[in-house]
């Protein structure tokens, strides 16, 4: 085997994925890229935790340091642990190593229970007895055989032709590497049908739908087949909520997304999303965000503006 023909050490790989990030998140935060799963991160300064929706992923950092809080449970990644969230939910994420010079750069891979569900069908791994820890996130250890086909795959990017051919199998084997990882207990119950894991994923999918609606408990256990007392216990098991606070934090998220991007007042705002009183509205969005609703949008659009400021002298 020639020099070039030998994998990449775990450090070069890693340092590989920070040029590529860092390259395509130049003056944005937050970049979606041709590789419709895949998005990307960037942070230049520590944070204080900030409120945030976690998608079924898998997140990696390729160069400085996060974590995610979610209720009293810190989760704190780096180049060395991986994030795994495995369901979609409510957070606080928190910037722990960063700077403008040497900015925190990662990625984040949204999950396909699917894939994961024919795998463990092809590779016929035997169901776990193992008891899965409480919560939907956890902490793996990154390994050369998960880190390679990261590096493969956002390579890709500089081949937008073949993306479409090639993206969905190295995303394929990624998903074999985290089954083989030592996170496959949580893997193989979340992608069994009929766990509760399975059957909370499908109540946050009917609240992200149906989220402007009045929640009536006793519906939405039975279109999951559950008791409500076991809806209860299993949802705020697995994300530190009850499905009240869930649509809520749904709804003041939605509500502030149509202020910032669609002008709306607060009150039609409100309304959208399914308040009947602007003043609990307003009451709630304060409590979640730290501001009335109006002067939180016209800080957010102020930070927005001072970012561009500095990009254009840049």
């Amino acid at each position: 085997m020639s020099v070039q023909d030998q994998p990449q050490a775990p450090l070069s790989i890693h340092a590989t994925l920070a040029e590529i990030i860092g390259r395509w998140t130049v003056g944005q935060e937050d970049c979606a890229t041709p590789i419709a799963n895949l998005t990307f991160f960037r942070r230049e300064s520590l944070t204080e935790p900030c409120a945030c929706l976690v998608e079924a992923s898998v997140i990696l950092v390729a160069q400085g340091a996060k974590q995610l809080l979610i209720g009293e449970r810190a989760y704190p990644y780096d180049t060395e642990r991986f994030l795994l969230a495995s369901l979609d939910l409510p957070a606080n994420s928190q910037v722990l190593q960063a700077s403008r010079e040497t900015p925190c750069l990662g990625l984040a891979l949204r999950l396909d229970l699917r894939v994961i569900a024919e795998l463990i069908a092809q590779v016929r791994l035997p169901a776990s007895r193992e008891r899965m820890r409480e919560g939907s996130a956890a902490l793996g250890t990154i390994t050369p055989a998960l880190l390679e086909p990261f590096g493969r795959l956002l390579a890709l990017l500089d081949e937008p032709d073949v993306v479409p051919v090639l993206a969905p199998l190295i995303e394929r084997e990624i998903h074999y590497r985290l089954l083989m990882s030592d996170q496959a207990v949580r893997l193989l119950q979340i992608a069994s049908v009929g766990s509760q894991s399975h059957r909370i994923a499908r109540a946050i999918d009917w609240l992200k739908t149906h989220y402007a609606e009045p929640l009536r408990i006793d519906e939405l256990a039975g279109h999951v087949q559950m008791s409500p007392s076991s809806l209860h216990h299993h949802f705020r098991q697995l994300t530190a909520m009850s499905p009240l606070q869930y649509q809520k934090w749904l709804r003041l998220n939605e509500a502030r997304r149509l202020m910032l991007n669609e002008y709306l007042d607060a009150a039609g705002a409100a309304f959208t999303v399914g308040y009947e009183s602007p003043s609990q509205f307003s009451r709630e969005y304060g409590r979640l965000f730290g501001a009335p609703p109006k002067r939180d949008i016209d800080g957010m659009r102020a930070r927005t503006a001072g970012n561009t400021s500095r990009l254009g002298a840049v």
